[in-house]
């Protein structure tokens, strides 16, 4: 029992039942065969595990994103709260000028009629 495309290759005794000869070029296709294999083993392992990988790094980067844009309203907010607040400030002072004004005329009015 020959297989006609292994005849191209030699004589390899562990797949044709008349073969004696060419062990060693038959150890090196089979092991050029089995090299092949774990290498594509390998290769696929390798592959999937970075493409594992990728996504969890691009759902991490997306959420990253998020509170990034998250943390830039946060801070707009915080922005818009400080120049309200300093607006209110501002006016309290004001106010506080004034009723000072007011305080030391009503002083100087009846300081003038006692």
């Amino acid at each position: 029992m020959s297989l006609p495309i292994f005849a191209i290759w030699g004589c390899i005794p562990e797949l044709t039942k008349d073969c004696v000869d060419m062990t060693n070029s038959s150890s090196t296709y089979l092991g050029i065969v089995g090299g092949a294999a774990i290498g594509a083993a390998i290769s696929w392992w390798i592959y999937n595990r970075q493409m594992k990988i990728t996504r969890a790094l691009d759902y991490l980067l997306q959420r990253i994103k998020k509170v990034e844009e998250d943390n830039r309203k946060v801070l707009s907010h915080i922005e818009q709260f400080t120049r309200y607040h300093n607006t209110v400030l501002e006016k309290i002072i004001h106010m506080n000028e004034r009723i000072l004004s007011l305080q030391t005329k009503i002083e100087s009015m009846t300081g003038k009629k006692g």
